[in-house]
C-alpha cells in the first residue's frame, strides 16, 4: 500500500462547517471590537457634551424629524440651526491649550494654622502660541480658577495658590486640569495634567521635657546616657572614690596608673509608654476640647518617639455587637515608627458616635499590650473624673497612670485621686509645665 492510498479525504460537509465556524468566530471578534470602540466613543462624547449640549442635540434631532415628516420649514430651519451651533461648539475643543503643566507642593506637611502653598508651572516648549484656556485646581472643597495667558515659545506661567490650614486634616490638592469650552456651554473638555497631591495638616504640638517617669530598670533593657556603678553596658573607667563597690575595680588599669580605677556603666532600662486618646464624643463639651486633646496626646507621643522609647498610641475602637468592649476591636493602634507617621495618622482621627467607652478601651489595651509601665489617658471634661478612675483600674498593677483632661482656656490644675494623677489643662503650655514640675519632684 502506498502513501497516496492512505490519505484520508475530508468530507465536504465537515469542511463547510469548519469554514462556517471560522467565519462566525471572526465575526464575533470583529463585533466585540466594534462594540468596544463604540463604547469608548460614547464615553468620550458623554464626557464632552454638557447637559445643555444634549438638550440642544435632542431638540435639533426632533425638529429635523418633525420638519421633514410634516413639511414644516420652520422646524427644519430650527433643527439645522441648532445642529450647526453644536458643530461650531465642538470646534472650541480642538487643542490642549498648553505645553506642560506641573503641580508642585513644596511641603507635604504643615502644622495647623501655618501658611501653605501650591505652585502651578505651565510652560510652552513648542512653536505655537498657547493661551486663553481656563485652568482649574481643586484645593480641598473649593476650586481655584485661572485663565492661562498666551504663552509664546519658551514662555512660563508660574503662580502660587494658598491652601487652607485652619483645621487639622488631609487636604487634597489637584489634579491640575485645563478646560476648553465654548462660550455658550454646549461642549466642555477637561485635560488632566497632574496627580492629586495630599497636604497633611498636623495637630499643633509643644516640646515637652523628656518623660523620665515610668522607667523600669532592667539588665535586658536598652542602654541610656545615665551612668551607674553597676550594670552590664560598660562605659568607661574612673578613679575609685570611697563607697564604690570593690568588685568593679579594674586591677590591670590600676596597676598601670598606680591609682585604683573602677568600671563605670550605662544604666539599661526598659519602658513601654502608652498614650490613650478617647474618641467618645460624649467625653467632650465641644470640638475645641477634642482638638486640644489631640494636640496634647500628639505632644506626648512625639516626645516619646524622640526619646526612642517603646510607645503605643491607642485610640478608641468602634462598637460591634455585644462583644464591643473586649478584645482588639475595642481599640485601634496608630503607627509610631516615626513622628511624621504618627502625626499623619492623627490628621484623620475624629470622634466616633459608636466609639467604645474609655474603661473598655483601657481594658483592651491592657490585654493586648505587654510591658506597659506608664500610661497617659487623654480626654475631655464632659464625663468628669469617674471614667478616668475606672480606666486606670483596668490597667495592670504597677502601671503609673497620668490622666489629662482638656478644657480650652480653662484653669490649669493638678491633683491626685486614689493614686491617679489628673492634669487639667487649658493650653498646651500647661501640659509642658506640669510634666516639667512632676519630673523635678520625682
Amino acid at each position: 500500500m502506498t502513501l497516496t492510498q492512505t490519505r484520508t479525504t475530508i468530507p465536504e460537509d465537515a469542511r463547510r462547517e469548519g469554514v462556517l465556524a471560522v467565519v462566525i468566530g471572526r465575526a464575533v471578534v470583529a463585533g466585540s471590537r466594534a462594540a468596544a470602540a463604540v463604547g469608548r466613543a460614547a464615553r468620550m462624547v458623554q464626557g464632552v457634551v454638557t447637559p445643555l449640549g444634549w438638550s440642544v442635540i435632542v431638540v435639533a434631532a426632533v425638529a429635523l424629524v418633525g420638519g421633514y415628516t410634516w413639511g414644516w420649514l420652520e422646524l427644519i430651519a430650527l433643527g439645522w440651526g441648532l445642529g450647526v451651533l453644536a458643530v461650531a461648539a465642538s470646534v472650541w475643543l480642538i487643542g490642549r491649550g498648553a505645553g506642560t503643566i506641573q503641580l508642585v507642593l513644596p511641603s507635604p506637611r504643615v502644622v495647623v494654622g501655618e501658611p501653605a502653598e501650591a505652585r502651578l508651572i505651565a510652560a510652552n516648549p513648542g512653536r505655537r502660541r498657547f493661551g486663553g484656556v481656563q485652568l482649574e485646581l481643586p484645593v480641598g472643597r473649593r476650586i481655584v480658577e485661572r485663565v492661562l495667558p498666551g504663552l509664546p515659545r519658551g514662555g512660563v506661567f508660574d503662580e502660587q495658590f494658598s491652601i487652607p490650614t485652619e483645621r487639622r486634616g488631609v487636604v487634597p490638592v489637584g489634579p491640575a486640569r485645563t478646560v476648553r469650552a465654548d462660550p455658550i456651554g454646549l461642549m466642555r473638555r477637561e485635560y488632566v495634567w497632574s496627580e492629586t497631591a495630599e497636604l497633611h495638616v498636623h495637630p499643633r504640638t509643644v516640646p515637652i521635657n523628656a518623660l523620665s517617669t515610668g522607667f523600669i530598670r532592667d539588665l535586658e533593657g536598652t542602654p541610656t546616657r545615665d551612668l551607674t556603678a553597676s550594670d552590664i553596658a560598660f562605659h568607661a573607667l574612673r578613679e575609685y572614690v570611697p563607697g564604690d563597690d570593690r568588685r568593679f575595680i579594674h586591677w590591670r588599669s590600676s596597676a598601670k596608673t598606680g591609682t585604683f580605677m573602677v568600671r563605670q556603666f550605662e544604666e539599661t532600662r526598659r519602658s513601654r509608654l502608652m498614650v490613650l486618646l478617647d474618641l467618645d464624643p460624649g467625653s467632650y463639651v465641644d470640638e475645641a476640647e477634642f482638638e486640644l486633646a489631640v494636640s496634647a496626646a500628639a505632644s506626648v507621643g512625639a516626645r516619646a518617639i524622640r526619646d526612642a522609647r517603646t510607645v503605643s498610641f491607642v485610640v478608641s475602637g468602634r462598637q460591634r455587637g455585644s462583644g464591643a468592649g473586649t478584645g482588639r476591636n475595642a481599640m485601634r493602634e496608630l503607627p509610631t515608627v516615626s513622628r511624621d507617621r504618627l502625626l499623619d495618622a492623627l490628621c484623620v482621627v475624629e470622634t466616633e458616635p459608636d466609639a467604645v467607652m474609655l474603661p473598655d478601651v483601657a481594658r483592651a489595651a491592657a490585654e493586648t499590650l505587654a510591658g506597659v509601665s506608664l500610661a497617659f489617658i487623654v480626654t475631655g471634661t464632659a464625663r468628669g473624673v469617674a471614667p478616668l478612675r475606672s480606666a486606670a483600674t483596668r490597667l495592670p498593677p504597677g502601671v503609673e497612670s497620668v490622666a489629662v483632661q482638656c478644657s480650652p482656656e480653662g484653669e490649669a490644675s493638678a491633683r491626685t485621686i486614689a493614686g491617679l494623677t489628673v492634669f487639667g489643662i487649658g493650653y498646651l503650655e500647661d501640659l509642658r509645665a506640669m510634666l516639667a514640675r512632676s519630673a523635678s519632684v520625682t
